[in-house]
């Protein structure tokens, strides 16, 4: 009985040994910040759209229409 106390103690996880610093917490966090989408210009329509995307605008990628486009209804109704 005996013996098995000594294992139940040993089985603890991996513990720090000491407190880590906000400045070493930040560094490890660094690159978990939100980055910013990248954005291109179409060259049909001169709208922002994300690189190796369709345009959602006009609905072409690399010179080809790839989504039929909606006729857009005015605001004003």
């Amino acid at each position: 009985m005996l013996c098995d106390d000594e294992d139940e103690e040993k089985s603890v996880g991996a513990l720090p040994k000491k407190r880590q610093t906000n400045s070493r917490q930040g560094f490890r966090r660094q690159h978990h910040k939100i980055k910013i989408p990248q954005l291109k210009i179409c060259p049909q329509c001169k709208q922002a759209r994300l690189s190796h995307h369709a345009c959602p605008n006009c609905g072409t990628y690399r010179g080809r229409q790839v989504i039929p486009v909606r006729e857009r209804r005015a605001a004003t109704e």
